[in-house]
């Protein structure tokens, strides 16, 4: 019999590296709980939803550090393309002539560079929102509410954005792995490639670790303390810490203490000139102990302070001017709750905010501190 022609072998050789395929996986379930905590699981989950994003902006440091220190094809000079060269591989695409890449082809490279860009914004525009609207992180004394404010619509357009991305880059990986016979996936996790006759590869660029790690450290070296120095300058805007004691004893002699951020001056004027008629109880009290009461609550009223709270309960319905639970923020952010979870014990009331906000008394409000209890949701 004739002798048969040597059969090519499947020649895999190492293309991505551990950081790469460690940064790449961790990037999609960081991605994913973040996702999960901001679309679906609400303000309770805000603490998980803000370390996501504080390892995703970590993580996002190290890969542009590896991207100038890593090996031959975590290297940005391996994959950034030019507007020709992507022009090209669309063209080529479309005639079906599109070769392999061992790297990352020029729209992959793409979608690398829009997913660096658009989860770097994220992490501004999610920073600069935990300070202006929650007071809260380093830069807490840096931004106000509006600003924070005004950063949660490009946070939730960047969301959306990347949610789009992640979609666009799985289909081009399936597309391509389907296309060339490659399965990506796999390559990502074994980090080999299958290398075929004609293929272009880089040039061998050795990694260096002990650079990218000295590198890292020095930026983290300057960012910790910067961020903890910053972390120590009160956050701007926030209302009074300490009760009146004159005030808390007349007050919880009925009900909890509403902090006067709650309700603007001239509400805490109002409620205070018609002490006869509160709420349909006679809670009247005797001049000096009223003054010193309505002094202490409008000079500490929503006018005061910059927090959520303040600014939402800042101006309330005419015809309800001193009632929180009549206003269309409280509904709106109350709308999903029972009735009967009001109703039982040991809430009891619409009005006892403490039942379910551990920080109620502070005037905060903290989305991570609400905690409903079990057994009013029986």
């Amino acid at each position: 019999m004739p002798d048969q022609a040597p059969q090519p072998r499947d020649t895999r050789i190492p293309v991505w590296d551990l950081p790469v395929r460690a940064y790449h996986w961790a990037q999609f379930a960081l991605v994913a709980v973040a996702a999960v905590t901001g679309f679906l699981l609400g303000g309770r989950w805000i603490e998980v939803h803000i370390w996501a994003g504080a390892v995703l902006a970590a993580l996002l440091v190290i890969r542009i550090v590896w991207g100038f220190a890593g090996s031959t094809y975590a290297r940005f000079s391996s994959f950034l393309p030019s507007l020709g060269t992507v022009l090209s591989h669309v063209g080529e695409l479309k005639s079906g002539t599109a070769r392999p890449h061992l790297g990352h082809n020029p729209l992959g490279a793409l979608m690398i560079l829009a997913l660096v860009a658009v989860i770097a914004g994220l992490v501004v525009s999610g920073t600069i929102i935990f300070g202006g609207v929650f007071k809260k992180g380093p830069d807490a004394a840096l931004f106000s509410f509006a600003t924070g404010f005004s950063a949660r619509e490009v946070h939730e357009l960047l969301a959306f954005a990347l949610l789009g991305l992640v979609g666009l880059h799985i289909a081009g990986a399936l597309f391509e792995s389907w296309r060339t016979g490659e399965n990506l996936t796999r390559a990502m996790v074994t980090g080999r490639k299958r290398l075929e006759p004609g293929m272009h590869q880089e040039r061998p660029v050795v990694a260096r670790p002990l650079v990218a790690f000295v590198t890292i450290l020095v930026l983290f070296g300057a960012a910790v303390p910067l961020g903890l120095s910053l972390a120590a300058i009160p956050p701007s805007g926030m209302p009074v810490a300490q009760l009146d004691p004159i005030y808390r004893q007349e007050c919880t002699a009925c009900h909890m203490a509403y902090h006067p951020s709650l309700l603007p001056a001239a509400s805490w004027q109002a409620l205070m000139e018609n002490l006869d008629d509160h709420f349909g109880e006679d809670a009247s009290l005797d001049p000096a102990t009223a003054g010193t009461i309505t002094a202490f609550l409008t000079a500490n009223a929503a006018e005061s302070a910059d927090t959520k709270p303040a600014n939402a309960f800042r101006r309330l319905d005419p015809a309800s001017p001193y009632e929180l639970t009549a206003a269309p923020f409280w509904k709106r952010m109350h709308g999903d709750i029972p009735d009967t979870v009001f109703s039982a014990k040991p809430v009891s009331s619409k009005a006892n905010c403490a039942a379910c906000h551990r920080d109620a008394e502070s005037g905060a409000f903290y989305p991570a501190n609400i905690n409903i209890p079990k057994e009013d949701l029986k």
